[in-house]
């Protein structure tokens, strides 16, 4: 999709300084959980663009991203502002590590990966297939839908950001599944290791490096 000015439709806040964002959804836009987006807005009369994982299981009527608010960044602030009816520019839908349903998505989500996580594991279930997340993060978001998750018979695990992720990704893995990772590069060095550590082969999992 090329770029295009879209409306906010809500902003709400999903944990310590992280709000979600809806967007309207334009037509022809077909993203899939786990896919991103690019979103620029013109700050100091300049446009300053981020890429954003889409955190929402559908894009029917609107898609939502997750953002956390770094009050020194150069766009966050700005973003956390928002209001609906507010407008943004996006393009995209982009990437190719994405749920494409499969039988089984075993997430392992760190920090801000933890919004394609709820996105892939609600959408699998939500197609009769089965989820697995664990998500590392000392301050969690999304809380209400990892329990909901939880609730609906998914395998969920939330570690702290210093716990060793070797037991709950080997549970996590028990029963097989497509492996997806995202997080920034720290955490995919632990969760390939952990992998290693399962017999599981990490080559074979779909990853997006946050930087």
């Amino acid at each position: 999709m090329d770029e295009r000015e879209l409306d906010v439709v809500a902003v709400r806040e999903v944990g310590p300084d992280t709000v979600a964002i809806d967007i309207e959804t334009p037509a022809a836009f077909d993203a899939q959980p786990g896919q991103f987006v690019k979103l620029t807005l013109t700050v100091d009369g300049e446009d300053v663009s981020r890429f954003y994982t889409v955190s929402s299981p559908t894009v029917e009527s609107s898609f939502e991203i997750t953002v956390g608010i770094d009050p020194d960044g150069e766009l966050a602030p700005q973003l956390g502002a928002l209001e609906a009816g507010d407008a943004v520019r996006i393009a995209g839908p982009f990437g190719s590590d994405f749920y494409e349903g499969e039988a089984r998505a075993v997430v392992l989500a760190g920090g801000p990966g933890v919004g394609p996580a709820v996105g892939i594991a609600e959408r699998a279930l939500e197609d009769g297939n089965e989820a697995a997340v664990v998500y590392r993060d000392d301050d969690p978001v999304h809380e209400e839908r990892l329990d909901a998750l939880a609730e609906a018979g998914a395998f969920v695990r939330v570690v702290g950001a210093d716990e060793d992720l070797t037991d709950p990704v080997a549970d996590a893995v028990a029963d097989g599944g497509q492996v997806f990772i995202y997080g920034f590069a720290d955490f995919l060095d632990a969760a390939t290791e952990a992998l290693d550590a399962a017999g599981v082969d990490a080559d074979d999992a779909k990853v997006e490096n946050f930087g």
